[in-house]
């Protein structure tokens, strides 16, 4: 990243203390989080903040074990840093967190519900199925109209994702979802231009719309590949990214998140949105669209970490 001038209030340093950015943990995406964590890490330092790199190996009780911060900023991707579960250890220690609290985090990592949140709002996401042996294959073919989009429902990064048109793929699609999550999550494809939005402090960042060469967004287009493209300005017309916007925050706010996150969005080709879902602890490497739509919207990426982290002074969670 790129570091700036930007350094954060000597009251705010003051009010923040000693901070600990929790980074790597045992996830499938420890890999990405290491690299967010040390940007997040970086950025925090450049700002004046005492900040001190934290590698979360083994048990996240560790954490809290004869701690020696006064609050964190959560740099944990996938499953014991994002789905609510160092976020209910560290409440539990009465320490400040970044980002979303423990019920919100847990939802919004389970994709399966979180669609059922979407439904019951009466938000568009694309239809699915819950696929619980390879068996279901042909009751699934028969409900649903192909692609489908074959995924584990707790699980980040694209990890375990294949796009499937035939019995054949479904069944193969299922069992490598499987390795990752006895819940499987089926949806029809939505084919068109995808969209992601960042939030930040209860508002919307500019949207940012992504094309890759690859079958869609996934682990290898979103962290390595340098052919991405990323569009800021997105390319919508202003009414509809603000619709596109608006979108976002209704299902960010329907899950229950605060302070920031990211939501995901397919348009189809009659121009209708539809979401995917919703990010509580989204990615912050070289590659990564948050700090991308920040800088989009003025704010270099040292702000951004502090702004995020300065939630925690007031939070409920606190």
């Amino acid at each position: 990243m790129t570091v700036t001038n930007y350094r954060a209030e000597p009251d705010m340093i003051r009010a923040f203390g000693r901070v600990a950015v929790l980074m790597g943990g045992d996830s499938a995406e420890r890999a990405v989080s290491l690299k967010s964590g040390e940007a997040v890490l970086n950025a925090l330092i450049a700002a004046g903040v005492d900040a001190h790199g934290v590698d979360v190996q083994g048990s996240l009780l560790s954490v809290v074990e004869n701690h020696e911060f006064d609050r964190a900023f959560i740099a944990l991707h996938g499953r014991g840093g994002e789905d609510g579960t160092i976020q209910a250890i560290l409440s539990e220690a009465d320490i400040p967190y970044t980002g979303s609290e423990v019920l919100a985090s847990a939802l919004a990592m389970d994709k399966l519900r979180t669609k059922y949140v979407f439904e019951g709002r009466g938000l568009p996401t694309p239809k699915f199925r819950t696929m619980a042996a390879a068996d279901d294959a042909d009751e699934i073919l028969a409900a649903m109209r192909t692609p489908l989009s074959v995924k584990p429902s707790r699980e980040g990064s694209s990890i375990g994702i294949r796009k499937v048109n035939t019995r054949d793929e479904l069944v193969e699609a299922y069992q490598v979802a499987s390795q990752h999550d006895p819940i499987v999550l089926v949806e029809e494809w939505i084919e068109g231009p995808e969209f992601t939005v960042s939030l930040l402090q209860g508002h919307a960042l500019p949207a940012i719309g992504l094309s890759t060469d690859h079958v869609f967004y996934d682990y290898d287009a979103k962290y390595l590949s340098n052919d991405t493209k990323y569009r800021v300005p997105c390319g919508l017309a202003p009414d509809d990214e603000l619709r596109l916007q608006e979108l976002a925050l209704e299902a960010f706010r329907a899950v229950g998140c605060r302070t920031w996150g990211r939501v995901d969005i397919m348009q189809d080709a009659n121009g209708e949105f539809w979401l995917l879902e919703v990010n509580t602890v989204p990615g912050m490497t070289d590659h990564s669209l948050v700090p991308m739509a920040a800088r989009a919207a003025g704010l270099s990426f040292e702000e951004l970490v502090v702004r995020i982290l300065a939630d925690t002074l007031e939070s409920a969670h606190a």
